[in-house]
């Protein structure tokens, strides 16, 4: 062990005596996922150093970092530019059984930001040799550093599912590949057995469904006992008929390496309970949605079938609180919160295209002319939680002969009218009005591409606003063809116009991720929300922009905010291992806001996105920091890119 200064209060002793130092940070991670015989290792070859209030414990001018630092008693602010002050810097807090500069460590680098003790400090500290060391016989402790974020967040999910799983009495996941899943070989029969013997062989291995393959085990078809009741039973035809006659041909087959939740994805949008799960087109097993939610108190398939089949606007407004379940069970189930978001949007979608359907049933007078209904914001980019307005509008062709005006003016009662049924489904009007029944938003093609150009040429204050609400579109209904091609037509106009982009990443650096010194997080000081932070707006809102920003500076296609900043990974615009590190720290403060939201919803309280830091417990304080902190690294990529 080094020979320490006075200030240092040493490490020197007994296994007994430094039991104390073992357990505390045997309380904190990465040390609590250790083994204890590689923490006690390091423990002894740990120094204590005392630093008074104000004292510099790392800085840039000190070169390559050389040691780690383990937060024991005190307060360390992070954070602070060299020769900025603690307001101009932004900083953050490190709280005891925290560890820093680990980056800095890994590369071998200076550490970038100044690291000072806000008050009497004392940290356990370990040489870089040793540091190394531990990285190679401890994987817990590797994995901790390498994948910092992503480790905490692990050990957050872990405790919310078991969490949920307590609430719902059951065991399950959606995270799983469905060769995890197939519990037997398939029942099979070929497409010139006679029904008799199919049913025969259904009823010996006690299943529902049969699949026909061919002579090389490729599924052709399947029977389930639907299809008996529909086209053997009722029509009355003979058990003599070969399978090929009253099955289901060219079933939906999906890869054995899928995972279950993208089997349910798929269960969901064609309405069925079965799947064929193949091997390079072979049959290895049939999955059930049962199969697939043991936990099942709300089936997807069964909620999606009960939307389709929805008659009135009442029997519409059912469904919000079996999707709120729902999510109760995903969670329980380990979904990841992209997951989650993508089937609350999946319904949300299914109960638009009904309501939409139904008002258009009722509506009288309406002009022939083709239009198709966009959403716009997070249902566009498929992240919408559980707290959600709309944001829609239409894009529509001007029939030969008529004028923009006159559609428009035909077609906006009805679209109020829909507006309105949303509204009594449980999704909210708009209050900035942006919605299909506003005639600035239900524009044709020709008025939406004047509306986009005059946006990115002016760059007002205003159009910037709009820009990032109006530039994540996707459509729910009706055609797709015009919007895909405003896609491709906006990403090209937006790229070759720098001085735009500039002018949105500008704008998008004034929304700051709420680092600051007061117990870590910069909240409110006054008013009804003191003591809160923004989740949405200063959590969720700094990645949707800058994401946004590439896609839009490279030709990026993708709607949704991780999808656009992976491709831009693929196109080697960013580091693919940023690119993990974002996508951790954006998941878990969506599924935050998820489970915030739920809380609210159980507790009978208004949905907000609105959270007390202090509230939090302290995995969640740490992670939120560290989450914040890669939202600010996003944005510095940013800044650096447009040199703001």
């Amino acid at each position: 062990m080094n020979t320490t200064d006075q200030n240092n209060a040493g490490l020197n002793g007994e296994a007994g005596e430094l039991a104390p130092v073992v357990e505390f940070l045997r309380r904190h991670p990465p040390f609590d996922r250790m083994t204890l015989r590689h923490v006690q290792e390091m423990v002894l070859r740990l120094e204590l150093r005392h630093y008074p209030k104000g004292a510099r414990i790392a800085e840039p001018a000190s070169g390559p970092a050389s040691r780690l630092f383990i937060v024991h008693r005190g307060c360390v602010h992070g954070g602070i530019a060299e020769g900025a002050t603690e307001e101009e810097g932004e900083t953050w807090e490190l709280m005891p059984g925290e560890c820093f500069p680990v980056g800095a460590l890994l590369s071998r680098r200076p550490v970038r930001h100044v690291h000072e003790a806000v008050e009497d400090t004392e940290c356990l500290e370990l040489e870089w040799l040793d540091f190394t060391q531990l990285l190679e016989i401890s994987p817990e402790f590797n994995e901790f550093c390498t994948h910092r974020l992503s480790t905490l967040r692990n050990s957050m999910q872990r405790e919310v599912q078991a969490d949920a799983l307590r609430g719902l009495g059951g065991d399950s996941s959606l995270n799983i590949a469905l060769s995890e899943r197939v519990r037997r070989p398939p029942v099979t029969c070929s497409a010139d057995m006679p029904v008799r013997d199919a049913l025969q062989s259904m009823a010996a291995a006690h299943v529902g469904s049969i699949v026909a393959t061919d002579a090389h085990s490729r599924p052709i078809g399947v029977f389930t006992l639907k299809d008996l009741l529909t086209r053997v039973s009722l029509p009355g035809v003979s058990l003599d008929t070969p399978m090929e006659a009253v099955m289901t041909p060219d079933p939906v087959c999906v890869p054995r390496s899928s995972f279950a939740f993208e089997a349910a994805m798929i269960m969901a949008h064609h309405a069925i309970h079965h799947v064929c799960v193949v091997d390079r087109g072979r049959l290895v097993g049939v999955v059930s949605e049962r199969d697939l939610f043991s936990l099942q108190r709300v089936g997807l398939v069964n909620l999606s079938k009960s939307i389709a089949r929805a008659e009135s606007l009442e029997a519409l407004s059912q469904p919000l609180g079996d999707i709120h379940q729902l999510v109760d069970q995903m969670i329980a189930q380990g979904a990841r919160v992209g997951q989650i978001t993508q089937i609350i949007t999946l319904l949300n979608d299914q109960i638009t295209r009904r309501v939409i359907e139904l008002c258009m049933q009722s509506a009288r007078g309406l002009p022939d002319v083709t239009f198709a209904w966009i959403a716009f914001g997070s249902e566009a980019r498929q992240e919408q939680t559980l707290k959600t307005d709309q944001d829609n509008g239409v894009l529509f062709q001007t029939p030969e002969g008529s004028t923009a005006d006159a559609v428009r003016t035909a077609l906006i009662p009805a679209f109020r009218q829909v507006n309105e049924a949303l509204d009594q489904c449980g999704y909210p009007l708009c209050e900035g009005n942006i919605m299909a029944s506003n005639p600035e938003c239900c524009l044709s093609y020709e008025e939406w591409q004047g509306r986009f150009t005059r946006w990115i040429d002016q760059g007002t204050p205003k159009h910037l606003l709009q820009a990032s609400i109006f530039f994540d579109f996707r459509t729910i209904d009706g055609p797709h063809e015009d919007t895909e091609h405003m896609r491709y037509w906006l990403l090209d106009r937006t790229a070759r116009n720098s001085r735009f982009r500039r002018q949105l990443a500008a704008n998008a650096l004034q929304l700051r991720p709420p680092l600051g010194v007061f117990r870590s997080f910069r909240v409110e000081s006054r008013g009804e929300y003191r003591n809160t932070l923004n989740l949405k707006l200063n959590g969720v809102t700094p990645f949707v922009d800058a994401a946004r920003i590439l896609a839009l500076a490279h030709r990026i296609p993708a709607t949704n905010t991780m999808e656009r900043l992976r491709m831009a990974a693929d196109a080697r615009v960013v580091d693919p291992g940023d690119v993990a590190a974002w996508a951790e720290a954006y998941d878990y403060i969506q599924m935050l806001r998820m489970r915030r939201n739920q809380e609210q919803r159980a507790a009978g309280e208004a949905l907000s996105n609105r959270i007390d830091p202090s509230e939090l417990n302290e995995l969640d304080r740490r992670i939120l920091k560290e989450a914040f902190r890669e939202a600010r690294a996003l944005q510095n990529k940013i800044e650096s890119d447009y040199q703001l």
